[in-house]
């Protein structure tokens, strides 16, 4: 048996049919040799650093943000209980995929990001298509951050300016926020951040408590059309797509066999968050409420809430960035000394990555008329799959390689069924919504909604 494979870290449960035993989720002895930022002793930039509290922060700054604004619109869609019923359903579904997760990434330490996950999974073919799918992602997040910031900045000014300039105004700290080179750097700035989003919301329930929309309409269960129906179910969805970036947090903790603690703690978090914030907000303020939510609040109100809000706008935008950087410079310099040293040519591709990553989002939110349906398109064409679909896959790759073929899915019939539930679900969201979102901006453009490119 290799060092890699040690007797202790394993279980009893027998040998898989390459003669290796079958993985437990401990961390195995070796693990240190095998992962990306390997031993850092000696080391001028030290990347494994994070405690599993902070990840946890981390987690929910990057997660809890303005995606949550849209979830009461979604009950007024749905209705209050099916709306309740989706949102804690995925939640507990996204704490599943979290699991599966942060399994495969002990499994499997050489994984960094989605791209070396799918090298293991289908090839060169498959570490191509998810790291560029990683990296458009969390380009597009950061672009749907600076269009938050410049709805809070527009709402606290009166909207006196155009609204790309507030966006620009947004996007010079998005920027520098995104500079450390290690997520430690971000680690301290995502506590106030995830107060923030918290506060903010707890601002927002507490405005829409004190004033009420007169005559609102509150539905227990609504019948919409497909069409309408899952645009609202998207919301939900894509508030918890963010486990595209729980393989780069990982490999840069101290102790990443601690990563679930940090999962359960966000998932917990996050979902019980949702579902009290959904429900006062809508029982409140009834049908008509908006999506972003802050903006059916009246006019104090809403300027506190998005004030209060901010930061979290700002420290989610910059680890998208920052995530999207972290993915091209790992690969760039994995094997090389400029990965963990000052050399110029670390730093200048590093400022460089940052640079392009902000730049390229700024100009996708101000110059694409349709962005906020792109932010649509590519959150059904990867973050369905980075959330849900792909982790039933890491189940069933590793117990088909550890196990003996399909007989390990046979003995394991109940979790192989659950793996497979999670793929076709994460094959419906992304051709449901894939489809909404087209017919979408097809209704758009008939409508003359669409405005023009650099619009204010």
């Amino acid at each position: 048996m290799s060092e890699k494979y040690a007797a202790n870290d394993w279980s009893d449960n027998g040998n898989g049919s390459d003669g290796r035993p079958v993985y437990n989720s401990a961390r195995s002895a070796n693990y240190d040799s095998e992962d990306v930022f390997g031993h850092e002793e000696g080391h001028d930039i030290k990347y494994k650093t994070l405690t599993w509290p902070l990840v946890a922060v981390l987690m929910i700054a990057e997660i809890v943000s303005n995606g949550m604004l849209s979830l009461p619109s979604s009950l007024a869609v749905v209705g209050i209980v099916p709306g309740l019923i989706i949102i804690i359903f995925l939640g507990v579904f996204a704490t599943y995929t979290s699991w599966l997760l942060v399994k495969f990434k002990m499994r499997h330490p050489e994984v960094h990001n989605m791209g070396d996950a799918g090298l293991i999974l289908f090839g060169p073919v498959g570490r191509e298509l998810l790291a560029f799918g990683t990296v458009v992602f969390a380009v597009f997040a950061t672009g749907g951050q600076l269009l938050a910031g410049q709805i809070a900045l527009s709402s606290l000014s009166g909207g006196k300016l155009c609204l790309m300039l507030y966006t620009g105004i947004f996007a010079v700290p998005t920027l520098l926020c995104s500079l450390p080179r290690t997520l430690d750097g971000l680690s301290w700035l995502s506590i106030p951040s995830a107060l923030s989003i918290i506060i903010a919301g707890v601002v927002g329930m507490v405005g829409a408590g004190l004033h009420p929309e007169p005559g609102r309409v509150v539905s227990v269960v609504e019948s919409p059309g497909f069409f309408t129906a899952f645009i609202s179910v998207t919301n939900p969805v894509f508030a918890y797509a963010g486990h595209f970036m729980f393989f780069i947090m990982v490999s840069e903790m101290r102790r990443p066999q601690d990563a679930m603690k940090a999962a359960y703690t966000l998932q917990i978090s996050a979902t019980t968050y949702y579902a009290v914030f959904a429900a006062i907000t809508y029982v409140y303020l009834g049908n008509t409420v908006t999506s972003p939510s802050f903006s059916s609040l009246p006019l104090v109100w809403q300027k506190a809430a998005y004030g209060v809000a901010i930061p979290n706008f700002l420290i989610a935008g910059s680890l998208y960035a920052h995530t999207a950087s972290k993915l091209v410079f790992v690969r760039l310099f994995r094997t090389s000394r400029h990965l963990h040293s000052h050399t110029v040519l670390g730093w200048g591709t590093w400022v460089g990555l940052v640079a392009v990553m902000n730049g390229a989002a700024f100009v996708l939110a101000v110059g694409v008329p349709i962005f906020n349906y792109l932010i649509g398109i590519s959150a059904s064409l990867f973050a369905a799959w980075f959330t849900y679909g792909i982790a039933g896959m890491f189940w069933l790759h590793d117990s088909y390689h550890d196990g003996h073929g399909t007989g390990a899915w046979r003995r394991k019939w109940a979790q192989a069924t659950l793996a497979f539930t999670t793929v076709l679900v994460g094959a419906f969201i992304c051709v449901a919504g894939m489809y909404v979102t087209v017919r979408a901006i097809v209704e758009a453009y008939q409508s003359g909604a669409v405005a023009s490119p650099f619009a204010c």
